[in-house]
């Protein structure tokens, strides 16, 4: 009988709910059990294809072609396991579902009701996730924060099931505890309100992470006990760590995994973290750099810098450092300041050299792709190990058509919707569905495999033909130019032999200089780097 855990957040958004609900799933793997996630997002979009990054931040994509919330990537990263479509939940989507139902006359004319409805096909799905999945432990992660009118939904499903089955479900409330600087103390009162918000729901947390920049000591630990009607040994400190991946070690520290089992009347089997903690002490012994720059346009808000535009690609270039026993250091490089129509475009190229390796990952739309491709020409010229993601598989056939083949007004359709010479074009099918103006979850989704061709860096870096990748885009590039790019030096070593789509290109004679159609950044693992990015930062630390 599956058990469910419900990881809820307080007092701010981005406390860690996400790397918790994995940490915690990586506890009781360790300890023998299987274990399976799911995502509840309160937003009303089916999925999240089509928010904007920079508001939402990364859309990762699972191996069915599901558009979903980037938790699920830390759950795939952590459980080292791939999730569908079952494993994540919309209001939208769990909306949309009862609607149609209740079209096609499954209720048998009884009135539709807000409540119990949603709540029951909130945990008809859930259920369905954790038997398909054959999960000892199910993982719920309900997003937004505890008051929010947009969840009340998802914890009434948590309240319902703990009412009909309360030996098989459980409350994590991941809290924050801030230190005001002018005070210097920590202070337990948001999160004491936090706690009796989800009281109001109906729900009492039986654990409570408390998330703050140092460790919880003993009199807060005391305080929140008192307060929030939970053991002191249920407190469990959740201070900042260097990386997300000591986390579950930290978390072991307060014996979370064995309190967890207590509740629930379970036994540990015989599994412990050492890999994990392997993995952890090289990620710290890793102190010489390694100097990626990231040339992008999602991460800029204001004055800030939103690096979860981007998580997949950072934690991928980790992986494949700390593998090589590097410490990565990752600069954000805003793709307008390229601009090759000015002179200060120009200069600011020069910092590239400067870094061991670049890396253009993947994104929609015109804006700073000039930029793009200006930098990607100095990193083609100055034999700068270069990595393209998607886009930057796109914008680098058209600096190879421009500069290289003389196609001087080489595009993409995507940019211009008349052009000449469309060197990256919209595949026939995905040219109905943008007419048809049907964007949700109609990109080229998910895995599609793709034959490597011997003799070239991406099979260097594979060390076979056949693999699979996962993809998210709607332009290819166009075979109609295929054969003057190869004449050019360009070499096509993947390809998609069903659609005689290119999947892979790269130059000869310069160290690193590939791109990938699809993106490489959501198969890459901590205890297993992905194959490209290891390549790719072994010629970083080479060149």
């Amino acid at each position: 009988m599956t058990k469910f855990i419900f990881v809820a957040g307080g007092v701010i958004s981005g406390v860690g709910k996400g790397v918790a609900c994995a940490s915690i799933g990586k506890i009781l793997q360790s300890k023998g059990f299987y274990v399976s996630a799911a995502k509840i997002d309160p937003y009303v979009n089916v999925d999240a294809g089509t928010l904007n990054p920079l508001e939402h931040g990364e859309v990762f994509v699972t191996n069915d072609g599901t558009e979903c919330d980037q938790d699920v990537g830390n759950y795939e990263r952590f459980l080292g396991q791939n999730f569908s479509s079952v494993n994540y939940l919309t209001t939208g989507r769990v909306y949309q579902t009862v609607i149609n139902r209740e079209r096609n006359l499954e209720y048998n004319g009884k009135t539709v009701d807000v409540v119990l409805h949603i709540p029951e096909e909130v945990i008809s799905r859930l259920t369905r996730a954790a038997k398909i999945d054959k999960a000892d432990f199910l993982l719920v992660e309900v997003g937004g924060t505890v008051g929010d009118y947009q969840n009340v939904l998802f914890l009434e499903a948590g309240r319902m099931m703990k009412r009909r089955m309360s030996e098989q479900v459980m409350f994590v409330l991941v809290t924050y505890l801030p230190i005001p600087e002018n005070i210097g103390e920590m202070k337990t009162k948001p999160t004491q309100h936090a706690v009796r918000a989800l009281n109001a729901a109906g729900i009492q947390p039986d654990i409570i992470i408390a998330r703050s920049r140092v460790s919880v000591d003993m009199p807060r630990k005391q305080k929140i006990s008192d307060f929030c009607n939970v053991d002191v040994e249920d407190v469990i400190s959740a201070p900042n760590v260097k990386s997300i991946y000591e986390i579950p070690l930290n978390f072991e520290n307060d014996h979370l995994g064995n309190r967890i089992l207590e509740k629930f009347g379970l036994k540990p089997k015989e599994k412990d973290l050492r890999d994990w903690q392997e993995l952890v002490t090289k990620i710290q012994a890793s102190k010489e750099p390694v100097n990626i720059g990231i040339v992008g346009k999602y991460f800029e808000i204001g004055d800030f810098t939103l690096m979860d535009s981007y998580i997949s690609v950072i934690e991928s270039i980790k992986h494949a450092s700390w593998a090589n026993n590097r410490d990565p250091q990752i600069t954000w490089l805003s793709a307008e300041k390229y601009d090759p129509s000015t002179h200060a475009g120009q200069e600011a190229l020069k910092e590239l050299a400067t870094y061991d390796g670049v890396i253009v990952p993947g994104g929609f739309g015109i804006r700073g792709t000039e930029g793009k491709i200006n930098a990607i020409r100095f990193c083609r010229e100055n034999k700068i190990p270069y990595f393209g993601l998607c886009l930057g598989l796109q914008l680098a056939v058209i600096e190879f058509a421009r500069n290289v083949c003389g196609l001087k007004d080489a595009t993409s359709r995507e940019f211009v919707k008349d052009a000449k010479t469309p060197v990256i074009d919209v595949m026939p099918d995905q040219k109905v569905l943008l007419e048809e103006k049907r964007y949700g979850a109609t990109m080229r989704l998910g895995s599609y495999p793709c034959k490597v061709k011997k003799g070239t860096i991406a099979y260097q870096a594979y060390g076979k033909e056949d693999i699979a990748e996962r993809h998210r885009h709607r332009y290819e590039v166009n075979n109609e130019y295929r054969e003057l790019l190869e004449s050019k030096g360009m070499v096509m070593s993947g390809v998609n032999l069903k659609r005689d789509l290119v999947e892979i290109g790269e130059l000869k004679k310069h160290p690193f200089f590939l791109g990938t159609q699809f993106h490489p950044e959501f198969q890459s693992r901590p205890l297993q780097p992905h194959p490209l990015f290891l390549q790719f930062i072994k010629t970083c630390i080479k060149s």
